[in-house]
Order: structure tokens, then sequence, then C-alpha cells
């Protein structure tokens, strides 16, 4: 389904039961005191809110950072293997050869192995970690005759490591998410904040059922966003494996 169809979806129906039981409540409910409650009720309503729209508020900004930085990274990574094999032109034809062909298998296992993983948010193959360790050992292991070729040699080794770290962060990256104990937080939090607006009491029953409907409508949003950005290789962030398709174009 289509994340925008999804989202008016889960916001229509939110905001029909919302105005249902705001409806139900005006014409079951007893009105004997409803206004005189407003005060008190809009206190704690005010309290509850508040504390459930400054976590909302908190998570959706994390994500948002995290999903930049995930896509920062996916960059660093690919770039630094790059670098590494450019570096490695400058080293004997043999191991030249070896980590061009490396760093091609590595940025294929990627795109084609990990990259569909990772957006299902299952577990990172070992493939990755064995290519990479390959690439450190042909490196590492390269004669070098003169200066020039001790400095590539390094600078091979150096960005390798950058890699790596690149590597790991982009993995964690796509396991970290929303904890259970954030979403039943925030899930219950929007619960109670709608619970203490169907309390409040007016002239208007009309006005009350709109007010309910656009209440629950923003906070089911607010949730649906998390959701859609709390794995920044898929829903609505969906970070492609661009930046090693661009690099394995650059090696081929």
């Amino acid at each position: 389904m289509n994340i925008y169809v999804g989202g008016i979806l889960w916001v229509g129906v939110a905001a029909l039961i919302a105005a249902l039981a705001a409806y139900l409540m005006r014409r079951f409910g007893g009105e004997e005191g409803r206004e005189e409650n407003n005060a008190a009720a809009g206190g704690v309503f005010s309290i509850v809110a508040g504390l459930n729209a400054v976590l909302v508020a908190f998570v959706l900004i994390a994500l948002f950072d995290a999903t930049g930085s995930a896509d920062q990274t996916s960059y660093r990574e690919a770039d630094g293997l790059v670098a590494a094999a450019w570096a490695s032109d400058s080293l004997p034809d043999a191991t030249k050869e070896k980590v061009h062909d490396l760093s091609r298998a590595y940025m294929s296992t990627v795109i084609r192995e990990e990259w569909p993983k990772m957006q299902d948010g299952s577990d990172v193959s070992s493939i990755g970690w064995t290519q990479l360790d390959q690439l450190r050992v042909a490196v590492a292991q390269s004669p070098v005759d003169d200066e020039w070729q001790t400095d590539r040699k390094t600078e091979a080794a150096t960005k390798l490591w950058e890699v790596y770290e690149a590597r790991q962060d982009r993995i964690n990256a796509s396991g970290n998410g929303v904890s259970s104990v954030v979403w039943f937080t925030m899930i219950v939090g929007s619960v109670l904040s709608l619970a203490l607006a169907l309390l409040f009491g007016g002239a208007k029953v009309r006005s009350h059922i709109v007010i309910m409907a656009t209440l629950a409508a923003t906070m089911t949003l607010l949730l649906y966003a998390t959701y859609q950005l709390q794995n920044p290789f898929s829903g609505g962030a969906k970070i492609g494996p661009d930046a090693f398709q661009a690099a394995l174009d650059r090696l081929r």
C-alpha cells in the first residue's frame, strides 16, 4: 500500500472513531457539571498532552537526524572503499587487481544481499565482514618498493578502517528503531489525552466533535510518521543503495 494512502486511512479512521466517541459522550453522557469541570479537566489535559507531545517531538527529531546520518554514512562507506581501491592502484599489479575485485564483490554483496535484509529489519550476514577482512589482508601483505608505495599502502589501510567504522554504523542504524517501551508510552499517552478531551463540555456539540476528530487525526499522524521513520532503510525514509551503486559504477 502506498505510504500516503496508508497514512490517510489511519488518520481518517482515528478521526471517525474520535468523532463517534465525542458524539456518544455528548448524546448519552450526563450534562450536569460538564462545563464546570472544564477547568479541572483542562489542567490535567495540559499536563498529559504536553508531556506526550514533548516525547513524540523528541522521538521524531531523533529519527529525522538518524535518517540523515544513515544516508551520509552509506556515502562515507562507499566513497571510502573507492578511495582504498584507488590508493591500491600504485601497489603491485597482483594486489591492485585483488583489491578491485574484492571491492566490487563487497559492493555487490551490500546491494543485493544486505540492503533487502536491512529494509526488513533482519540480521545481516557475515559475508561482507569476510570480504572486508580479505581486503585488509590483501593490502597488509602487499610488498612495497619505495616511499610512494608505502604511503599509498598506508592510505589504503586507513580508508579501509573508515569503511569498517561506517559499515558498523550502517548496520546499527538498520536495527535501532523505536523501543517497545517508547511506543507503549506514546500510544498510551495519546489515548489518555483523547480520553481527557472527551470530558470537556460546551454549548455546541458539533464543535466538540470537530475538535476531537482533529485532535485524534493529529496524534495519529504523528504516530504514523514515527512508524515510517523508525527504520531509515524502509518505510517513509527508505534510503536506497545509491551510494554503493554509484561507487560500483566508478570501479567498473
